[in-house]
Parts: C-alpha cells; sequence; structure tokens
C-alpha cells in the first residue's frame, strides 16, 4: 500500500517532452548550420573528439534526474505495517441510478454528477462505517462491496456513468434485491439503504420488495435528484450537445423528479426521503440518521505506518544532476579506446 502526499507535482514530469523537444530542434539547428560551415568529413576532422552519442544520454541523464526529482517532490510513502484496527460503525449501501434520465440537466451540473457530489460528500464525513455501491438502470449491477477503503470507493463512484448499462429504465426494485446481498454480516444491528434517484420510470413491485427488505433489518431511505418541472434529456458526444432524447412519436421527453414514488419506497423501508438539491442539508441529514444508530464493533486491517521515501529520489536526481555536469561532450579516452558506443574510428 501506498500514499502519494503531494500528487500535484507530478505536472513536473511535463518539462521532459518539453526538454526532448528543445533538444532535437538544436540539434536540427546545429545540423544545418555545421552544413553550412563545412561538409560532414572535414567537420569529423576539425573535431575528432567529439562524441555523437554522449549529448543524447546528456539529456537522458538530466530527464532522469528530472523524474526523479518530480517524485521526491510528490514525496511518495509506503506502507510497513498492517494491523487489525477495531471500528464502529453502520453497514451503509448506495444504490445510484445512471439511467438517461439522470442527464437531465434541472440541477445544476446534471442529476448524475450532483447524485455522485452527494455520495462523495457523505463519505467525507462517515467515521468507521462501512460502505458498498450498486448502479441501477434497467437492471442493477455491484460497483463497490462493503468495504472500509473509502478512497477506492470514492476511485469507482467517480467512473459510473449513464452508459454503464445497455438496457434503459429504473429498476429500483433489483437496486434493492441486490443491496440484500451485500449484507454479509448476520450480527449487524443496523442495515441503511440509500437510493439516489429521480424516481422516474421504476419498474416492478418496489414498495412490496421495500417492504421485504425492511423486514431483514435494511432501513432504505431515498434521495431525490431533480426538479418537480423536469427537464429534457441532453444526448452529448464530447461533451458536445448532440440532440435532446423524444419519444415515439418523436416528441421531447421531459424528465420529473418522482418524489411520491420515492416518498412511498422510503416509508414502505422504514426509512425518509430526502430532498438532495442541497448538498450541505442531504449531509446533515445522512449523519443525523447514522449518529442515531446503534453501531456494531468490528475488526478490519489497515496500515497503520507510512514512511516517507522522497529522500530516495532526491539522492538519485542529485546524483544524476552531478553525473550530467561532468559528463563532456568530447570522447573520453579509455572509453574511446574500448569504443562501447561504435563511434567509427578515424
Amino acid at each position: 500500500m501506498y500514499q502519494l502526499e503531494q500528487p500535484i507535482y507530478l505536472y513536473v514530469l511535463l518539462a521532459i517532452p518539453v526538454i526532448v523537444l528543445l533538444f532535437m530542434g538544436v540539434l536540427i539547428w546545429r545540423r544545418q548550420t555545421q552544413k553550412k560551415f563545412a561538409n560532414t568529413a572535414l567537420l569529423k576532422k576539425l573535431s575528432p573528439n567529439r562524441s555523437v552519442f554522449k549529448p543524447v544520454l546528456k539529456v537522458f541523464v538530466f530527464c532522469l534526474a528530472i523524474a526523479c526529482l518530480a517524485i521526491g517532490l510528490v514525496n511518495p510513502k509506503i506502507g510497513t505495517k498492517i494491523e487489525n484496527v477495531k471500528r464502529e460503525g453502520v453497514d451503509v449501501v448506495f444504490a445510484l441510478d445512471v439511467s438517461k434520465s439522470m442527464l437531465a440537466e434541472d440541477i445544476a451540473p446534471n442529476r448524475i454528477e450532483k447524485s455522485k457530489q452527494l455520495v462523495t460528500q457523505i463519505l467525507n464525513s462517515l467515521g468507521g462505517d462501512r460502505v458498498g455501491i450498486i448502479g441501477y438502470a434497467g437492471s442493477a449491477f455491484p460497483q463497490v462491496p462493503i468495504t472500509t477503503d473509502f478512497s477506492s470507493t470514492k476511485l469507482f463512484l467517480n467512473s459510473m456513468n449513464t452508459d454503464m448499462v445497455s438496457s434503459q429504465g429504473t429498476a429500483i426494485n433489483e437496486a434493492i434485491q441486490m443491496a440484500k446481498t451485500y449484507y454479509n454480516d448476520e450480527e449487524q444491528v443496523n442495515r441503511v439503504l440509500f437510493i439516489i434517484s429521480d424516481g422516474e420510470d421504476h419498474e416492478g413491485n418496489v414498495e412490496s420488495i421495500a417492504d421485504e427488505a425492511a423486514a431483514l433489518g435494511i432501513k432504505i431511505y431515498t434521495i431525490g435528484v431533480g426538479t418537480v418541472e423536469g427537464a429534457p434529456i441532453p444526448i452529448k458526444r464530447n461533451g458536445i450537445l448532440q440532440y435532446y432524447k423524444q419519444d415515439q412519436n418523436n416528441e421531447q421527453v421531459i424528465t420529473r423528479l418522482g418524489e411520491e414514488t420515492l416518498k412511498q419506497i422510503a416509508e414502505e423501508g422504514n426509512g425518509t426521503y430526502i430532498p438532495g438539491n442541497n448538498t450541505k442539508e442531504v449531509v446533515e441529514s445522512v449523519t443525523a440518521i447514522l449518529n442515531g444508530m446503534d453501531k456494531k464493533t468490528f475488526e478490519a486491517k489497515q496500515f497503520t505506518d507510512f514512511k516517507d521515501q522522497f529522500q530516495w529520489f532526491l539522492a538519485g536526481a542529485l546524483f544524476l544532476l552531478l553525473l550530467d555536469m561532468f559528463l563532456l561532450e568530447r570522447k573520453t579516452a579509455w572509453l574511446k579506446k574500448l569504443n562501447l558506443f561504435n563511434e567509427a574510428q578515424n
């Protein structure tokens, strides 16, 4: 396990291709200028000790030094010790709607991005809880199993989009069914499922399935994302609007927030409905809900000791810079005899 303390310094690596391009440009300019002065054979006689390979080697060593310097500034840390840490929390599963209706922009930037922002902020407020993520549209799929690794959870969350499921619709019932398989700890007192959706076009007998989940001790809370007034569904390619989704009659589809559906699901699941327009209020509501529940103590393995590794890379960068300074562009006498670089001998 490793951590990057200051990943922003990875941008220093962009200097390497710039240096290579400048070197190639200087090399081409030098050759063209030298051709105006004398031909190749005469130049070799005028500068017999000039190496062809060493200028390239110097640039390579300098670029390698910059790479080491950049990694040193990032300061990678390696986990050196794993311990079983006792944590107290609740098993929390998020079911995120990734149907096409979530592309509607009646809430900035759009419904699905707003949903991911909500889940991310909720994760930032959690303590010792375990979390999992389910995605669903016309069918449901597991995105992140129950885990205590919030960093990985956020990475997988950010990769979710409306193209993940080919079959369209909003199969909330399948998401609830799949959530049942996430709670593998029979001793867990409280199990929570948050459904983040616009509540539109739900399929199946959602209410009865929510009631079954509640009987298993799963409390279902719904978070509505969107507006009652609704908005058209933009279809974009590479961020450029192509058209708005139309129905079979070639009329523009307007998707609206189905609050009544979400309220009914939450009621059947012994939970409550939370409007999702205000991120701060959503996080506060979720935090209050989880804080009011009994916590279960469980063990989780995690790295507890990370050691800095920047010194090795900075030392390597210093060594390479010194080597570049003392690496001359002319041929070295004993290397010239060995002819390691297969340079032509006069």
